[in-house]
């Protein structure tokens, strides 16, 4: 009896030893269901989480790119955003009042030059006039936003029914003259925003847009005025400038100065946020 005992004593030890060793694989191969749960991995990066990381190996050993979720997509915030995305040192270039066939291409060949992206904030009734030059801000790889249907700056002490119309409509315009592109953000004329105009923009999936820095380049006051007024070490700022609206011969001067600057002081090109404050 002692010994069949110590047999089964024995048998038992060696079936809990290989349960101990078998237990942590599984658990360790087992699929992280949660890290692509809900809200999680919607920040339009392909393979966050173990699911996503498995569906981006396995198109890749198909030789298929993996898909990818957009980098933008629902209701944005109805808050203004006045940030550049990105660290501490970045910087948003905003282009309002085009387009415009004569100061538009120029702005153009000056972001090019210098390898920025910018938004331009196109004023509706430009975009219908111009639309071979909104799918060209496009074709460069630039964001687009809504300046309204005709840049009326006192529509913020107009009905609310009016305010719809020129924001809405701006926005469609826009999307007429360049098929598929995306219009992110609305800039309320003079930014001047009414609680109404912010919610109706982000209903119809665009960030109210302020800005940070402006030089006031509309009013010509300078090609020195408005590089000394850029020119400050801030905080991820929106800077404003005017490819419309007259002679922009200043801001694309301007422009060829404060682009490198910024990039002589480690700042890197972005977007204004969009979907966070």
């Amino acid at each position: 009896m002692a010994i069949t005992s110590t047999r089964a004593r024995r048998r038992a030890a060696r079936t809990a030893l290989a349960a101990a060793v078998l237990l942590p694989g599984v658990l360790l191969g087992a699929p992280s269901y949660a890290a692509t749960d809900g809200a999680a991995g919607t920040t339009g990066t392909a393979g966050t989480g173990a699911a996503g990381a498995g569906a981006g190996q396995a198109a890749a050993a198909a030789g298929q790119p993996a898909k990818t979720q957009p980098a933008r997509h629902g209701k944005p915030p109805m808050t203004i955003t006045r940030t550049a995305t990105g660290a501490e040192r970045s910087v948003a270039i905003t282009i309002d009042d085009g387009p415009d066939p004569v100061w538009t291409p120029k702005v153009l060949d000056v972001l090019d030059r210098h390898g920025v992206k910018a938004t331009f904030c196109m004023i509706g009734n430009h975009a219908q006039e111009h639309p071979a030059l909104v799918r060209e801000v496009v074709a460069r790889g630039h964001r687009l936003c809504d300046h309204s249907v005709g840049h009326d700056t006192t529509m913020d002490h107009k009905p609310v029914a009016y305010q719809e119309r020129e924001i809405v409509g701006g926005k469609e315009m826009i999307e007429k003259a360049a098929p598929g592109a995306r219009v992110d953000y609305y800039r309320a004329p003079g930014g001047a925003f009414t609680p109404d105009s912010r919610r109706i923009a982000a209903e119809h999936g665009m960030r109210p847009l302020g800005w940070t820095v402006d030089p006031k380049d509309w009013s010509l006051p300078g090609v020195p005025s408005i590089v000394d007024t850029v020119q400050h070490p801030l905080v991820r700022p929106t800077v404003l400038f005017h490819d419309g609206g007259g002679d922009r011969s200043e801001t694309v001067a301007a422009l060829e100065k404060v682009l490198p600057w910024y990039a002589a002081q480690g700042y890197a090109f972005t977007f204004p946020a969009r979907d966070t404050d």
